[in-house]
């Protein structure tokens, strides 16, 4: 298949691009990677009049720390954050979940801020984002906007991002010290969409009680989830074995995933308790091993 046809524009600049987005709106759509645009063109699915091809703008390829925040520009590429030192150390889950991203050569061309724009529950990036309380920055000609995840992701690809918007960064909170990390997900084959999948981030006390935790699940609806009741049972108690499972049990409570080819609402209900059991055990373990 190919596109339909569309107008193309190459901006140089932040500024040119949202003077673009300002005339042309619903009309156009930003092309970063291309992962899942372009295949979406190919079939028709998508078909806009216009492409704003963001890849040529410099200023939104950066990856640097702000008050102890880590700050992504919009069009890192999945690799380069995937190979960034300072991430791996100090955001691991960050690391972690860039891994299981499709293969590497989808991560070479793949975006952090195409990804988020995407809004695919079945993503790994959003699910990372939603368990680090990331915040998305975005700009128009009518001025800046910052809004958390749970503003930012709406449904089933569908985000806050007015027309007029560019997506220009995500920022992360700084890690604190005696926190564990740890990203899990299963797939038919690796690289494959994720049939569910748990990320999650543990901090301990100095008496080894979980003073925070996090417990983010991908495809567990129509945007990403955070199982708060699971997270406000754990507070201030041990995690052994019995309190993450008990936890793990409650974080599918209210689920209504989507049955399909794949797996049934009740097969994927499992899954996530599966998975948001093994990631609560594996992060907890790397708290405790946080000097």
């Amino acid at each position: 298949m190919k596109p339909a046809q569309f107008e193309y524009n190459d901006p140089q600049s932040v500024e040119e691009a949202l003077d673009l987005l300002a005339k042309y709106g619903d009309a156009c759509k930003v092309l970063a990677g291309g992962q899942s645009l372009v295949p979406l063109m190919n079939f028709r699915l998508a078909r806009p009049e216009r492409l704003i091809d963001i890849n040529g703008i410099e200023s939104l390829t950066h990856i640097e720390r702000e008050n102890g925040h880590l700050k992504i520009g919009a069009m890192v590429r999945h690799s380069q954050l995937e190979h960034s030192a300072e991430v791996a150390e100090r955001w691991p889950l960050l690391t972690e979940a860039i891994g299981w991203v499709g293969h590497s050569q989808i991560r070479n061309r793949g975006t952090v801020g195409g990804s988020a724009a995407h809004a695919d529950p079945a993503a790994e990036l959003p699910a990372a984002f939603a368990a680090l309380d990331a915040s998305f920055h975005l700009l128009s000609k009518r001025g800046p906007r910052v809004l958390t995840w749970k503003e930012f992701f709406v449904s089933e690809f569908t985000t806050a991002l007015a027309p007029d918007e560019l997506l220009t960064a995500v920022e992360a909170p700084e890690q604190m010290a005696s926190t564990g990390s740890a990203f899990v997900e299963y797939a038919r084959r690796h690289g494959d969409f994720a049939l569910g999948g748990a990320a999650v981030t543990v901090k301990l006390g100095r008496d080894g009680r979980c003073e925070e935790v996090a417990i983010a699940l991908l495809s567990a609806g129509p945007a990403p989830v955070r199982a708060e009741g699971a997270e406000r049972h754990l507070r201030g108690i041990t995690l052994d074995e019995a309190s993450i499972r008990s936890a793990a049990a409650e974080a599918v409570e209210g689920l209504h995933p989507t049955s399909d080819i794949h797996g049934s609402a009740e097969y994927r209900i499992a899954l996530l308790q599966t998975m948001t059991e093994r990631a609560l055990t594996q992060a907890a373990q790397r708290a405790r091993n946080d000097p």
